[in-house]
């Protein structure tokens, strides 16, 4: 019975087959980070300070490029921005291996901006593959199966950068698993429509102003909150751990985070009707505060980051889903841009954050500085979320209250004949979409 809601879903026309190539389109650019940090550090003989900022450079290219590249593929589909994205992706880790400092920089912003948008590409195509009722098991296995990239991705970049080969072969090696990435990711040419939306230029685009409304952003905010908690954490794991002499178990903790937030994605999949993200995130970020009490021993801070990583996964595919329901179909491509827009710049915040009050205060402190962060966030997001529910709960009521008895018994049926979605039939005209929803003509 846990299983099933993964067996229907996994049963769904070439749902398998595109988390199979996202997961492997995604490994190589899970490694770029490392790679191109023990590229600055080793080949080119500067500090981490240094590296940072070409990383930095990237994730500001990579924030802006991706809703633009988003917008393209709703404008022009898939097939065209990938050409564009991979031959460009690739020129850049050619290119890049080869220049001195003060030119990557500049060309970190470039390739950074575009780069091969796999992970949103994944998320508006589950979207547009998946019935509602399947899309939350959809989005759980698309973050089960991040978190197995980014498991894979950092060490196999790790290995070859530190052999032999050195960080140069490294960036060759990123150069041809975006192209194979590209290139699955091409041939497999997933929907970014659903059989009953419209195709790709045959209906013009809906305002930005009607679904770019406050719920919107305030999701956008709490998924960027999201993981700035998650690299902030990284961050304070290896300074707790250095600091009790214990940094060689650094890895062992991280791949048991990972797992816990795998298993908890998986048993959120399970769940019938999914919960509001700020239900999910606020727990993870309290949870987050205390974990560096155990940083004397790394055993107990695997422990304690048990509840925050478990809910890590859920928080992402709680953000994907809800994006993917409130977004028409036109827009969703730049939609999802500016959700994995909103995952990079967290990203990118975390670090700094963490090692700030790492080092002004105490390791353990990191986690504090981006726990409280992600609960700030929740609680500046919260006032609007229930004034929009105690509006939802308004309409709701006075639609009920319109409806003819024989309707009104007619969808109770059908919800106690054991249907989830089913519900009394309420009049169309007496229902408002929800804020940050668009009505629109489908089909």
């Amino acid at each position: 019975m846990l299983l099933k809601p993964y067996r229907e879903t996994l049963a769904l026309p070439k749902i398998p087959s595109l988390l199979v190539v996202a997961t492997l389109a995604r490994i190589p650019i899970a490694a770029a980070a490392v790679v191109l940090t023990l590229h600055v550090v080793t080949d080119l003989g500067m500090g981490y300070g240094a590296a940072g900022l070409v990383g930095a450079a990237a994730t500001v290219g990579g924030s802006f490029g991706a809703p633009v590249m988003g917008r393209m593929i709703d404008k022009h589909g898939l097939r065209p921005i990938l050409v564009l994205t991979t031959v460009a992706e690739v020129t850049y880790w050619l290119v890049a291996q080869a220049l001195p400092y003060w030119a990557l920089l500049p060309v970190a912003v470039v390739g950074g901006f575009l780069a091969l948008p796999a992970f949103s590409v994944a998320r508006q195509s589950i979207a547009a593959l998946t019935p509602e009722s399947h899309r939350l098991p959809a989005f759980a296995l698309d973050s089960i199966t991040t978190e197995l990239s980014f498991m894979a991705g950092p060490a196999l970049g790790v290995l070859i950068a530190t052999s032999a080969a050195g960080p140069r072969v490294a960036m060759l090696t990123l150069a041809v698993g975006i192209l194979l990435a590209g290139l699955g990711l091409w041939l497999l040419d997933p929907p970014t429509r659903a059989e009953h939306e419209a195709a790709v230029g045959a209906v013009e685009r809906v305002p930005r102003r009607s679904w770019l409304k406050p719920r919107f952003v305030a999701i956008l905010a709490v998924t960027m909150a999201a993981t700035l908690v998650l690299s902030g954490t990284d961050v304070a794991v290896v300074a707790v751990l250095r600091e009790s002499g214990e940094l060689g178990w650094s890895g062992m903790v991280m791949s048991l985070w990972a797992f816990f937030s795998l298993l908890g994605g998986f048993a959120y999949g399970t769940i019938r009707r999914g919960l509001p993200v700020l239900a999910i995130f606020l727990p993870m970020a309290l949870f987050t505060i205390p974990v560096g009490l155990g940083g004397s021993h790394w055993w107990l801070l695997a422990l304690l980051l048990i509840p925050a990583g478990a809910l890590c996964a859920p928080t992402i595919t709680a953000s994907s889903a809800a994006i993917s329901r409130m977004i028409p179909a036109s827009a969703r491509g730049e939609a999802m841009g500016l959700h994995n827009s909103a995952l990079t710049v967290g990203v990118a915040l975390g670090g700094p954050l963490a090692g700030l009050a790492i080092d002004s205060i105490a390791p353990a402190w990191g986690f504090v500085a981006v726990g409280a962060v992600g609960v700030l966030v929740a609680l500046a997001v919260l006032p609007g979320e229930l004034r929009r529910r105690r509006t939802d709960a308004a309409l709701d009521a006075a639609a009920l209250a319109d409806l003819d008895p024989v309707d009104l018994e007619s969808g109770l049926s059908g919800a106690a004949d054991g249907d989830p979605l089913a519900g009394p039939v309420v009049p169309a005209a007496r229902v408002a979409p929800a804020e940050g929803q668009v009505p629109v003509r489908v089909g």
